[in-house]
């Protein structure tokens, strides 16, 4: 994390723009390093918090289902064994389903790689936890992981209650996803315009996300967590259009 940053601090323009120079003023204010995108279009921001670091970036998005650009908040979160878990906005549910249906059965072949990003495929591979086992979240979001077990214990407490208070600035309809892989968290997220108030709560909420999946990804490192699916779980649904099952 922190040599990609001092690439881009290295090679970028000391430049300030009509949309970065407030989130260089916060970033300041919050004690964070900055730096503009080479070009200009976006900047990296990175937290100077120890354990708990993070980096946000903002520029052109890097996938298909956000138009324009985006914000990307990343954390470290340690070793969390084959741990993989998600938020998505349930806007982007059925959206993405389609459009993973659409490539898997595209000439009559299978046809789903890694060219497919992870949170399209995650949806029709892993079990979603049901609508009622979310609760005041299950109108807004769905979640999933590999081991199912583990992402109830992700949403419970600390991360239910700032999911919830995110309904007062991120809209149902804005593209939205958290994932958690490979001992990394990253928070993803349309947002034309970086102010101050955007960064502060995407920023926010991304710390506790990142601050709950290192929890989990403890328990699941030292074998605590199975993959069981927890009691009274539906099947899911293999493939979209199957309503059945589907949380």
């Amino acid at each position: 994390m922190r040599n990609l940053f001092r690439r881009w601090f290295g090679a970028a323009a000391d430049a300030d723009g009509e949309a970065t120079s407030p989130a260089k003023a916060w970033a300041a204010a919050g004690g964070h390093r900055f730096a503009p995108a080479r070009g200009g279009d976006g900047f990296v921001i990175e937290s100077t918090a120890g354990g708990a670091a993070w980096r946000a970036e903002w520029g052109p998005s890097q996938r298909d289902y956000i138009g324009g650009m985006e914000l990307r908040v990343r954390a470290d979160i340690g070793d969390a064994g084959d741990l993989q878990m998600m938020v998505i906005a349930r806007s982007l549910v059925a959206p993405l389903e389609n459009q993973v249906f659409e490539q898997f059965t595209e000439g009559n072949q299978t046809r789903m790689d890694d060219r497919t990003p992870e949170e399209m495929r995650w949806l029709v591979l892993y079990p979603p936890m049901p609508r009622s086992a979310l609760g005041v979240l299950r109108e807004r979001f769905a979640a999933l992981a590999n081991r199912p077990a583990a992402a109830p214990m992700w949403i419970e407490g600390a991360l239910a209650r700032s999911l919830d208070a995110s309904s007062s600035w991120l809209d149902a309809a804005v593209p939205f996803v958290m994932v958690v892989q490979r001992g990394r968290f990253v928070l993803r997220m349309a947002l034309p315009q970086p102010t101050p108030e955007a960064l502060d709560a995407a920023v926010g909420l991304g710390s506790v996300a990142a601050a709950a999946a290192r929890r989990v990804g403890a328990e699941v490192a030292r074998g605590a967590v199975g993959s069981e699916r927890p009691s009274g779980w539906d099947a899911p649904s293999a493939m979209p259009g199957d309503a059945a099952g589907r949380g």
